[in-house]
């Protein structure tokens, strides 16, 4: 019998192309289980509940939390983001490769409660250029802005606590030294 898939996360700072990198590798192996978060963040344009985040109230989050039904969770840019458990450990219990696309808060809760994760470091090419991405979106405010680039440089400087850190230079490079790591290719 061969044995059970290591989760993976992916981390790093905003900005980085994490979602890119996720969704180009869903294209090529749509086996791999992409965990969706839980979130009181409000969908952008194009979200859909259920496929790119289960919105939820503050109440709801409230109850998951309370209960322990997520694995991680965590507060960023004044919203909540988590991971339901349940579905992850069924996933992974089934034999599938499954992968979590969340923050540093939210990784170092997995690397406690789940010593055998593999976490993953997605690093910018430069400091620039994750500034460039940051601005480039036009979606936020100013201050939202400055408070994902103050929390960028904390992300960064965590990087020693990830077992790999790809540079994402190339989405498909990435995509692809990804998927080796989680033994699909």
């Amino acid at each position: 019998m061969s044995e059970r898939p290591r989760l993976t996360v992916l981390s790093g700072p905003s900005g980085v192309g994490k979602s890119t990198v996720v969704a180009h590798m869903r294209k090529e192996h749509p086996e791999v289980w992409l965990s969706v978060s839980a979130t009181t963040r409000k969908p952008r344009p194009g979200e859909r509940h259920g496929v790119h985040y289960f919105f939820v109230s503050d109440e709801e989050m409230d109850k998951l939390i309370a209960n322990g039904e997520l694995l991680e969770w965590a507060e960023f840019a004044g919203n909540r983001y988590g991971t339901p458990r349940r579905a992850v450990m069924d996933r992974l219990e089934a034999g599938e490769p499954v992968l979590l696309e969340i923050d540093l808060q939210g990784a170092r809760q997995v690397r406690a409660s789940m010593a055998d994760a593999q976490l993953v470091f997605l690093a910018p090419p430069s400091w620039d250029e994750l500034v460039r991405r940051l601005t480039g979106r036009g979606t936020e405010a100013a201050e939202v802005i400055e408070r994902r680039l103050r929390a960028a440089r904390v992300e960064l400087a965590a990087e020693p606590e990830f077992d790999t850190t790809l540079v994402n230079t190339s989405v498909e490079d990435v995509a692809r030294e990804l998927l080796a790591l989680m033994k699909v290719v």
